[in-house]
């Protein structure tokens, strides 16, 4: 069996030709090794070939390939007179892995398929977009965790030597959300001198998700030295993974009793009232969903400290959620599991801005700390935020290089 030698000048000048269409599995053994090398612009031996496969290239032409050391019974199966070169048609690199495809796989008329498969994939590309990229959150979640595991293995001989032993984690993810919300959102942080020295309560209007309050406590703590704990959801210390990430952060469940005796240690916590529900079911007009809770004022008045309101400007337009259906809205009620659809994750404009503590009293009731604290979270909204929401406008505020009063 004699040698053939193969030489390709460019992938571009790769044409074909067909002769003999009824031998499809070797035309495809002999497109799977001629082309591999002819793309790659390369020069190769193909050794061992049977007749029937030496044969096939009688049915193959390259016009820019030189076929050498072509003598004895090669030539004859070749056939000195006979050629392809009347009419060979030119064809793209898409169109070769297209017959490829359709050779290997035995479909016909595979091209139109193929088609029509590229066609649906640029018309459903955006919506499916919008419908991933919140993922881009679960998985900074889980870096964080990831993360969290590798500085605690490498830590754990020092904790006996350290005030906190996760300091210096909370620390490296600051700088990692923080970094998040600078790059996609352009995130800002005002009035944060309107926090005070001591403990405080810090409560907030909850997006679609809990972005803006993460970068809050990034930002605090990188500009202030400053942390801030949060009060989650029951199903947040369900999520599989999240233990050490909530643990390392301080996350609390939310009794009062545990809130009180964190407020009275010194220490600053944030909280949505609204919680889930508000999360999910709010829209571009930003409506505040408290219900008739109050706990959260009882606890301002149990621990004897200030309440700061806070409000993002476009946290609706960042990630929105498709809690209008009813039937969601029902069924969350039933199961109380947050299975609302979200989707977004569009790089707006996030402004966070804290507003002027309400003061401890402690002749005032819990429902009329509650009221005050709704008033002036309301008042936010209307100063900074223009309704109704609206994603477009709030892409632009990027571009805007003074933040938006009204």
């Amino acid at each position: 069996m004699l040698p053939l030698w193969l030489a390709a000048k460019r992938r571009s000048d790769l044409n074909f030709c067909y002769r003999r269409p009824e031998i499809p599995a070797q035309r495809g053994l002999a497109l799977k090794i001629l082309t591999s090398w002819c793309w790659r612009g390369e020069t190769g031996t193909v050794k061992d070939l049977s007749r029937s496969e030496i044969y096939l290239f009688k049915t193959i032409y390259f016009p820019n390939c030189c076929m050498l050391v072509v003598s004895g019974s090669i030539r004859e199966m070749i056939g000195g007179n006979e050629s392809c070169a009347a009419g060979p048609m030119p064809m793209s690199y898409l169109t070769c892995l297209t017959y490829i495809l359709g050779e290997w796989t035995g479909v016909e008329d595979i091209e139109d398929y193929l088609s029509y498969a590229v066609y649906l994939l640029w018309v459903l590309f955006p919506l499916v977009a919008v419908f991933l990229l919140p993922g881009v959150l679960v998985i900074l979640f889980y870096t964080s965790i990831l993360l969290l595991h590798i500085y605690k293995r490498k830590n754990e001989l020092k904790e006996a030597y350290s005030n906190d032993f996760w300091d210096g984690a909370k620390q490296m993810l600051a700088t990692l959300w923080d970094g998040h919300g600078r790059i996609w959102h352009g995130y800002e942080l005002h009035g944060a001198e309107n926090i005070p020295e001591g403990p405080g309560l810090v409560v907030f209007y909850h997006g679609a998700t809990p972005a803006d309050c993460v970068y809050f406590m990034a930002r605090l703590l990188i500009q202030k030295k400053r942390y801030c704990h949060v009060v989650a959801d029951h199903f947040v210390f369900r999520l599989p993974g999240f233990k050490i990430l909530l643990d390392a952060h301080g996350v609390l469940h939310g009794p009062k009793e545990e809130c009180v005796n964190a407020l009275k240690k010194g220490s600053l916590i944030a909280i949505a009232p609204g919680g889930v529900r508000e999360a999910l079911f709010s829209d571009e007009m930003y409506t505040i969903i408290w219900g008739n809770r109050k706990g959260f004022a009882q606890v301002a008045i149990d621990a004897k400290v200030p309440i700061i309101p806070m409000f993002t400007q476009n946290v609706r337009e960042g990630v929105r959620t498709l809690g209008g259906i009813k039937i969601l809205r029902s069924l969350y009620e039933r199961i109380r599991l947050p299975i609302v659809p979200v989707y977004g994750g569009f790089p707006v404009k996030l402004r966070t801005f804290i507003g002027e503590p309400i003061p401890y009293e402690p002749n005032v009731t819990a429902e009329e700390l509650t009221a005050k604290t709704k008033a002036a979270l309301q008042a936010l909204i209307e100063k900074h935020q223009k309704l109704p929401g609206n994603i477009f406008r709030a892409l632009m505020e990027r571009f805007q290089t003074q933040k938006k009063e009204d």
